[in-house]
């Protein structure tokens, strides 16, 4: 096993990212305690019997940004697993692919021209959103996102995602630490319109900005598909080919910016820190390739999200943002049950 620059640190990296996001911010919003974890991490919280009774029956539609990567089959397996839980119906449904608003916008006009009676969803874009799910909540539907928020901060009762800012800074300094603190370095964000993206691309620039020895000298966008971050890593290493380091702000860019590296032969020459944890990135990380993932909880966000859909019409109040935990993985943690538990989430 190759020794990391971090390599000694990971351990405390783990634990203080994980519990800095995810147990202070469960502090500051007083959420009560409730029974054991459920799978993945989530977790019923409250008065469980008069939320089941506010589930039972009601139909919950699930619309993500996407359904290609495993990310969203995690957040799919979490929904339904709520669904269970609470006697609801789960309607999941979202476009192929992460760019597709216009579809994304019909299929959030279809459910409630089919009168659900929540609606949960990560939106493909912060601002186009916005009037349909204002029409959505004038019509009486819960509105719960997850992921990618949208602008209008009043529509939606709560918004369940990963610290995506304090991730990302995390991630600037996994990268800086794994080049020595000096050199040149790109981003590949997915999205300037999601607001998952941009709160990863502003972290991230945030946070490595306080090393004046590194320069970010590129950033490009993968548009959420791994053929276009394989394209967009190869113009950012033969514009610039002194880059010593990328951050991959998702599972798409970590997968196509991981296959270059490998292709082009620059493992250890080029420093890679990714988003997400797919089975191609973290097969990478094993290799060499990657130097470290950051680590979100799909299931959990999308048990959550149904979890305060259901709450909300039981006339509960969930918290306006409620974040979900992330983890650094390396080589040296990967295999640890605790990381393999977020890794491998149920998916059924």
């Amino acid at each position: 096993m190759r020794t990391h620059p971090f390599a000694s640190a990971a351990v405390v990296l783990v634990a203080s990212f994980a519990l800095g996001i995810g147990l202070s911010a469960c502090k500051s919003e007083q959420q009560p305690e409730g029974p054991p974890p459920l799978p993945g991490g989530a977790q019923v919280k409250g008065d469980v019997e008069k939320t089941k009774a506010a589930g039972a029956g009601k139909r919950i539609a699930v619309v993500p940004k996407g359904t290609a990567h495993s990310f969203w089959k995690a957040v799919e397996a979490g929904a339904k697993a709520a669904g269970n839980e609470f006697g609801c119906e789960i309607l999941w449904k979202g476009p192929e692919t992460e760019t597709q608003v216009d579809r994304q916008i019909e299929i959030i006009r279809n459910f409630v021209t089919q009168k659900v009676d929540a609606i949960v969803m990560a939106a493909c874009d912060a601002s186009a959103l916005v009037p349909e799910l204002k029409k959505a909540k004038e019509a009486g539907i819960t509105i719960v996102t997850i992921d990618s928020g949208i602008e209008d901060a009043t529509i939606p009762v709560s918004f369940v995602a990963t610290d995506n800012v304090a991730a990302a800074k995390q991630a600037a300094e996994l990268l800086a630490k794994a080049i020595g603190e000096k050199g040149k370095v790109g981003l590949i964000p997915f999205d300037p319109s999601a607001q998952s993206s941009q709160d990863r691309e502003n972290g991230f620039k945030e946070g490595i900005k306080k090393y004046t020895n590194i320069k970010l000298e590129a950033v490009l966008y993968s548009k959420s598909d791994p053929t276009e971050a394989v394209k967009v890593t190869e113009n950012m290493l033969n514009a610039t080919p002194d880059i010593v380091g990328i951050f991959a702000a998702n599972e798409p860019a970590g997968v196509g910016a991981a296959q270059v590296i490998r292709e082009r032969g620059l493992k250890d020459k080029v420093r890679l820190v990714a988003f997400d944890g797919s089975e191609p990135e973290v097969k990478a990380l094993r290799d060499g390739i990657i130097e470290a993932l950051v680590v979100q909880d799909p299931f959990k966000m999308g048990y959550q999200g149904v979890e305060c859909a259901i709450k909300a019409m039981a006339g509960q109040k969930p918290a306006a943002r409620i974040p979900t935990d992330a983890v650094v993985v390396t080589r040296d943690n990967v295999d640890s049950p605790e990381i393999q538990k977020v890794l491998n989430p149920p998916t059924e």
